[in-house]
C-alpha cells in the first residue's frame, strides 16, 4: 500500500474519529438515562447524528491538526449534561456515567478490528474496498484507543477524575471538582511536560492486544 497524501489521511480517519467522539458522548448520556437523568435525552444529545455533538474545535481542527503532524490523536465533543443529583445514587453512578465512554472507545477499538480484518481478506481480490477498510480499520482502532486511555487519566476534567471521586472520600472528590474549571490549563501543562509519552506505552500495549486478537 502506497503511503497516504494528506487528503487521505483525513479521508481515511474521519469516520473514525467522528464515530468515536459521537459515541463515547452518546454512552455518557445513555448510562445516565440508565441511571435515572434523561437530561442528555431532553436535550436531544442521545442522537448518533455527529452534528449534534460536534465541536469546531475539538472535533475537527485539533484532531486533524494532530494527524497531519503526527504524534498522539485526540480530540473532544460538546459534553453531554448530566444532572448530578438527578442520578439514583450521585456519586457512583456518577463514576458509571464517566466510565461509559472511554469503555465506549475501547468496544469501538475492537469492532474497527473485525474492519482490519474484513478489509484484509478483501485486499488481494477488491483493492479499492479492501486497502481502505483496512487502513480505516486500523486508525479505528488507534483513535479510540488514544482517547480511551487518555479519558482514564484522572485530570479534571477527563473521565478519569470522575471515576476517582465516585471512588474517594466525599472531601477529596469535592476538591476535584474545585479544579475541573482549571482542567483545560493543567491538561495542556501535563501535555507539554510529557504526558503524552507517559500514556504511550499504555496505548501501544492495548493497541498490541486488540492486533494480536484479529491475528494482525
Amino acid at each position: 500500500m502506497q503511503e497516504l497524501n494528506t487528503i487521505q489521511l483525513l479521508i481515511v480517519l474521519a469516520p473514525p474519529l467522528l464515530l468515536a467522539i459521537t459515541l463515547h458522548e452518546v454512552a455518557h448520556g445513555w448510562v445516565a438515562l440508565r441511571c435515572g437523568d434523561a437530561t442528555a435525552k431532553s436535550q436531544g444529545r442521545l442522537s448518533l447524528n455527529p452534528l449534534r455533538h460536534i465541536d469546531p474545535v475539538g472535533t475537527v481542527l485539533v484532531p486533524a491538526l494532530l494527524a497531519i503532524f503526527g504524534g498522539f490523536i485526540f480530540g473532544w465533543a460538546k459534553p453531554v449534561p448530566v444532572n448530578y443529583h438527578r442520578l439514583r445514587q450521585p456519586k457512583r453512578d456518577m463514576a458509571f456515567v464517566a466510565l461509559a465512554g472511554p469503555g465506549a472507545n475501547f468496544i469501538m477499538a475492537l469492532g474497527w478490528g473485525l474492519v482490519m480484518v474484513i478489509g484484509y481478506h478483501l485486499q488481494a481480490r477488491m483493492a479499492w474496498l479492501g486497502e481502505p477498510l483496512l487502513l480505516m480499520g486500523g486508525a479505528g482502532i488507534n483513535v479510540n484507543v488514544m482517547l480511551g486511555v487518555l479519558n482514564l487519566a484522572p485530570i479534571p476534567p477527563l473521565d478519569g477524575s470522575r471515576v476517582l471521586a465516585g471512588v474517594l472520600p466525599d472531601r477529596a472528590g469535592e476538591v476535584m471538582a474545585q479544579m475541573e474549571p482549571y482542567g483545560l490549563i493543567i491538561l495542556v501543562a501535563l501535555m507539554a511536560l510529557g504526558l503524552f509519552n507517559v500514556l504511550m506505552p499504555i496505548v501501544n500495549s492495548i493497541r498490541h492486544f486488540i492486533m494480536t486478537l484479529f491475528f494482525f
